[in-house]
């Protein structure tokens, strides 16, 4: 039953969205459930020694972009402001994306300048010839069509895509044993992400939708690569995006697992990090159904931003 009560309590959340859902939930008490911070990844370990610097030093570098660009500040504070969230939030993600994941630039307007540069490429989604446009046309994707929202039916997709794709054999054409979003939707190299808020191409069509609603920003379309890259690479709109995507893992977690994850920076963090907030908060409700409460608990990246919160916070 367990597997079933997870689908049914993903299926209910993606008929949803938006802040109507965020009524209720525990909060998640204060801080690090762990004492100690749990392990770094190696590859971000290998990132950052290949780069010469530390985890130390990357930290304080993106702490003092933030303490110096009261402009970024204050997009980051009206940001969050039009999501309903706490800018801590997004403060949180930016600064264990560029401790872990990239070296941060030292203005907000080198970031626009990266951004320009890839304006003038041309960028397909695709694998091994195979548009990404010819690949959800397939009859294994039509259940995804009914769905209400950006966010729903690219989950619809990735999940198709995780049973019915990934690394099997389907009409004589075999697929990697990988993310949906690593096959199909990063034609630099795997893992890739971009900009200030480090998103990911396929995590942006799925928040397209709020998005729009709320900033206003034109709806992506994956036949349309280079306008997707353009919002993930561009300061501006990036920062709705993170704040979208911190605003459904909230929603997610409330809806799903009860719990009110607003409360607890580390924890919008890991999941910034990790993503899946709906599985995740659907695998979290289901534990607690066996009577023994549990609380989300942080990784390494959401465990820093709990262990500097009061050093973040200071930054607003």
């Amino acid at each position: 039953m367990r597997p079933f009560l997870t689908l049914m309590l993903v299926i209910v959340l993606s008929l949803f969205q938006g802040p109507a859902m965020a009524a209720g939930g525990r909060p998640v008490p204060e801080g690090n459930r762990f004492q100690e911070q749990p392990d770094i990844p190696g590859a971000s370990t290998r990132r950052t020694k290949a780069g010469r610097t530390s985890f130390d030093a990357k930290y304080e570098k993106v702490r003092n972009l933030l303490a110096t660009d009261r402009q970024l500040l204050g997009k980051i504070r009206s940001t969050a402001r039009a999501y309903g969230i706490d800018p801590i939030h997004m403060i949180g993600a930016i600064v264990g994306e560029h401790t872990y994941n990239v070296d941060a630039y030292d203005r907000l307007q080198s970031y626009y300048v990266k951004a320009a540069a890839y304006a003038g490429d041309s960028f397909r989604f695709a694998y091994d010839g195979e548009s990404i446009a010819d690949f959800i046309g397939r009859p294994q994707f039509s259940s995804c069509a009914a769905k209400k929202n950006s966010y729903a039916v690219w989950n619809c997709r990735e999940n198709i895509w995780d049973r019915q794709f990934r690394g099997k054999s389907v009409g004589g054409r075999s697929f990697p044993n990988n993310r949906f979003s690593a096959v199909f939707f990063q034609p630099f190299y795997a893992g890739q992400t971009f900009g200030l808020g480090q998103i990911n191409p396929l995590t942006a069509l799925m928040l397209t939708d709020m998005v729009a609603r709320v900033s206003g920003y034109d709806r992506l379309d994956a036949n349309d690569a280079n306008d997707v890259y353009k919002a993930i690479m561009d300061p501006d709109i990036s920062l709705a995006y993170m704040a979208a995507s911190i605003r459904h893992s909230i929603d997610a977690y409330k809806a799903i697992a009860g719990v009110d994850i607003s409360t607890n920076p580390g924890i919008t963090a890991t999941l910034y990090n990790v993503g899946n907030s709906d599985q995740r908060a659907a695998a979290l409700a289901a534990r607690n159904s066996n009577g023994e409460f549990r609380w989300p608990e942080e990784n390494y990246y959401g465990w820093l931003v709990n262990d500097k919160l009061a050093e973040l916070r200071s930054l607003l």
